[in-house]
């Protein structure tokens, strides 16, 4: 093998090494990307920590329940709707609901 094809192969397997780091770092991203909004999901479709009488995912026992939480993308949370929050939208934090 000629020098130049040695450095041919040596650099596409960097460049290879280099996209599979990208790749394998690629989830570790998008969980940084999302937060938990509280007061948004329907009954049994939380993510977890549902509160007193809850275990976790799915155990919600109300919609909007509001110590109940969905994970959703960071900055989308209080745009969305809920009918139990004082705002009207989901929270970043467990409230206490206002009366229907």
């Amino acid at each position: 093998m000629s020098k130049l094809n040695k450095a041919v192969t040596s650099a596409a397997l960097a460049g290879a090494f280099a996209a599979g780091l990208a790749i394998a770092a690629a989830p570790a991203a998008q969980a940084q990307e999302k937060e938990k909004c509280f007061g948004i999901s329907l009954a049994g479709k939380n993510d977890c920590a549902a509160g007193p009488g809850t275990t976790c995912a799915g155990t919600s026992k109300v919609d909007y329940q509001a110590n109940a939480w969905k994970y959703v993308a960071k900055g989308t949370c209080t745009t969305m709707e809920s009918k139990t929050s004082p705002t009207g939208h989901g929270q970043l934090a467990a409230y206490t609901p206002k009366s229907r």
